[in-house]
């Protein structure tokens, strides 16, 4: 009997109609490389700088298909950044300077926690009654920066602090593509990521543009 109740249940799903007012309405979680662009000639990366984001996005379809939409949402990520950039805090302020190889340093980082809201511009090949498809996400991706870090591990001594020279408001380009739930990310970061108008100690402009290539992976 448990049987036959079993499959009668399993044709009345089948029999259902599809849902033709389906949302895309998404779980995200993404990790990434974070690579420094447009910097001084003399900062190099060193080590593995990481990025971690995860939040959610509310689908908007823009068409009958529901195959072109709009994703707004909410999230939260932590970016790290390894380099031979040192920040030094001083009673008046920071400094910015190399490495120096004396210090036998191990790792050298400035580590962001932000607060974001993506907007997306949806095209998939999706249906009402297929969940694995197609997808070329592109938009923006707004970020308030709520804490800043600098962090320098050497063989004598740890330093870590916060940094206030952060821009607390960051904006960028983004794109994701990709089948089912693996997908790649892409972001450029449109302003630096420290206040317009700081130098090195050695007089060169401090710009710091991230670029951030990665997966993310959406969960509906």
């Amino acid at each position: 009997m448990s049987i036959f109740f079993l499959s009668f249940s399993s044709a009345q799903d089948s029999l259902k109609p599809p849902d033709l007012n389906y949302l895309e309405d998404q779980f995200y979680v993404g990790l990434t490389y974070n690579f420094i662009v447009n910097k001084p000639e003399t900062v190099n990366q060193q080590n593995l700088s990481y990025g971690l984001q995860l939040g959610f996005i509310k689908d908007l379809p823009l068409n009958e298909e529901r195959n072109i939409g709009l994703g707004l949402g909410l999230g939260y990520a932590v970016n790290s950044y390894y380099s031979n950039l040192q920040v030094v805090e001083l009673p008046e302020g920071f400094r910015y300077q190399l490495l120096s190889s004396d210090l036998g340093v191990k790792r050298n980082k400035v580590e962001t926690h932000l607060v974001e809201v993506p907007f997306e511009i949806r095209f998939r090949n999706s249906t009402p009654s297929e969940y694995r498809f197609w997808r070329l996400y592109f938009g923006a991706k707004l970020g308030y920066v709520l804490g800043g870090r600098a962090k320098t591990v050497a063989v004598d001594f740890k330093d870590s602090f916060y940094v206030t020279d952060i821009q607390k408001f960051r904006y960028g380009v983004m794109a994701n593509f990709g089948y089912n739930t693996f997908n790649i990310h892409v972001y450029y970061a449109l302003n630096n990521l420290f206040k317009d108008g700081l130098t090195l100690d050695t007089g060169q402009d401090l710009t710091f543009k991230p670029l951030r290539i990665g997966l993310i992976f959406y969960i509906l």
